[in-house]
């Protein structure tokens, strides 16, 4: 599944090969078709695996009961560690929920807990409830909560799934890359948090 994984981010589904997927594992194809039967299948496998290390850390998180602020900082963290060791998550999730459209439903079942059959992800009730506290407190300008998980997830996720654009337009080697994120990570909850006050 490892081998899988790091063959399907680099690759996508339609690049990835079930013998480069076997040699990355160091087994044969034979025993790879045995347990998953068919690429498309580790590639299901795969897509829910990826979907669920990062964006399942969302829900949680927002659903949690902390304060709204400190619940933005922890996103924020939570989600810029994340995507600093595996850079290249966006762009793979981006291109996969662009070329297979039926992997939305897999996406949607990642960011909601196990078993709750709601519509809608009931963090975003959570975070509604929050927002509308702060907004009568007059601490906090109106907004919905769906924008506000857009605009925060946006704010974490683009710098990544842009990189190539962004090193090129800013000219950012590795470590000034590495150096941006830093910085965005020190500054960044600030930032969001800052736009939402009266």
């Amino acid at each position: 599944m490892d081998a899988a994984h790091r063959v399907f981010i680099r690759r996508g589904t339609a690049g990835a090969r079930m013998q480069e997927i076997a040699d990355e594992a160091g087994v044969n194809k034979a025993l790879l078709h045995y347990y998953f039967r068919s690429k498309d299948r580790l590639a299901d496998a795969v897509f829910q695996r990826v979907a669920r290390g990062i964006f399942g850390r969302l829900s949680e998180a927002a659903g949690s009961d902390m304060e709204l602020d400190d619940k933005v900082r922890q996103i924020i963290a939570i989600y810029l560690e994340q995507l600093s060791k595996t850079p290249y998550v966006p762009g793979y999730v981006i291109s996969e929920l662009n070329q297979h459209p039926e992997r939305a439903r897999q996406f949607f079942d990642a960011v909601r807990p196990a078993g709750d059959g709601a519509a809608v992800p009931p963090f975003l009730a959570k975070v509604a409830s929050q927002i509308k506290a702060k907004v009568r407190a007059g601490t906090m300008r109106p907004i919905a909560p769906q924008q506000f998980i857009a605009n925060l997830v946006s704010l974490c996720v683009f710098p990544f799934a842009a990189r190539p654009m962004l090193e090129a337009i800013l000219g950012l080697d590795e470590r000034a890359f590495k150096e941006f994120i830093a910085e965005r990570k020190a500054g960044l909850a600030d930032f969001f948090l800052s736009g939402l006050r009266p």
